[in-house]
């Protein structure tokens, strides 16, 4: 599915763009990723005695895979609200920058700011790395409904697997669970060296992933943070001397 040119008439209304976005869920390989992950996520919260309904919702709210296998994980193992709570705002803080560098793509001069809250809940690392493939071939002014019906078509998806995966419980392994859950990380390191064009996003790459192992040894449980962190400075670094020298 080709999306129509940026001067087309089917980009004139706001619905228009939302169906876009939505059918746009069918030309990415991490829907099938999501909805794989999202069957584990289900079993995961079936296994450690929480309802449907309490799985769905902390789809709905939290809408990120890794920070609701903490908050499942944490209060499955007896931690309090508070300690659960801070634990996956930790593990949020990561979306931060993934949100800052995709407003500015969706923004137009008379865009207010209440009309991007919906989209900045809906950023997560799925739609932050598809909002950098599709946006391009989307008018500015109707980013927001095209994303607003990405989000919604991936958040279903999730919603679905979650019911699926929930039922279908008994009959996952804990193997294979992992393994599901596995597909997620993969998924988007390879999507993002996919959407890699600027040498910056080449060396952060490449140094994230050379850098981690020895983060890993610090055993400080900040080995993703601390490998990012670093990698991201050194290739802004490189940038930022690319620039003056040019």
């Amino acid at each position: 599915m080709a999306l129509p040119p940026l001067d087309s008439p089917e980009w004139q209304s706001p619905w228009r763009a939302f169906a876009w976005g939505l059918r746009s869920i069918t030309q990415t390989i991490l829907t099938i990723v999501l909805f794989v992950t999202y069957l584990g996520i289900g079993a995961l919260a079936h296994d450690t005695h929480f309802s449907l309904l309490w799985a769905l919702c902390s789809t709905l709210f939290v809408w990120a895979g890794p920070a609701q296998i903490i908050l499942i994980t944490t209060l499955g193992s007896g931690a309090t609200v508070i300690q659960s709570a801070i634990a996956v705002t930790v593990s949020a803080i990561r979306l931060f920058p993934m949100v800052v560098s995709v407003l500015p793509l969706m923004r137009t001069p008379t865009t207010r700011r209440r009309e991007l809250v919906f989209a900045a809940h809906l950023t997560a690392v799925t739609l932050w790395v598809e909002c950098h493939r599709f946006l391009p071939q989307v008018p500015r002014e109707r980013r927001i409904a095209f994303v607003h019906g990405l989000g919604v078509g991936l958040v279903s998806v999730c919603l679905t697997a979650n019911t699926v995966g929930y039922f279908l419980a008994a009959n996952l392994t804990q193997t294979l669970g992992a393994a599901i859950l596995l597909l997620t990380p993969l998924s988007f390191l390879f999507s993002t060296a996919r959407n890699s064009r600027e040498v910056a996003d080449v060396i952060a790459l490449v140094l994230g992933i050379l850098l981690y192992p020895l983060a890993a040894k610090m055993n400080s449980g900040l080995d993703i943070l601390v490998s990012g962190v670093l990698a991201g400075t050194i290739a802004y670094g490189v940038h930022w001397w690319r620039e003056v020298r040019a």
